[in-house]
């Protein structure tokens, strides 16, 4: 039996959940429906609607959400 690595055990589970939008294998795919939905929402609350964009990728529109929710200390 070899020792195999388990996620689950890991001192800090969360160390490797997120990751740089640019280093998304899927980043340059259109932004989903939810995030356009947020995006959406919190250009409005934040009174920036030029950072809303239909034609923004998945990667795009993730740095734009964390700016936002930045701004609005979300």
């Amino acid at each position: 039996m070899t020792d195999q690595h388990n996620p689950k055990a890991d001192p800090d589970p969360q160390s490797n959940t997120e990751k740089d939008p640019a280093d998304w294998v899927t980043g340059d795919e259109p932004m989903t429906g939810a995030q356009k939905s947020y995006l959406k929402t919190l250009s409005e609350q934040a009174h920036e609607p030029d950072a809303f964009a239909e034609e923004l990728t998945k990667a795009e529109a993730s740095q734009r959400i964390d700016a936002l929710r930045s701004k609005l200390k979300l």
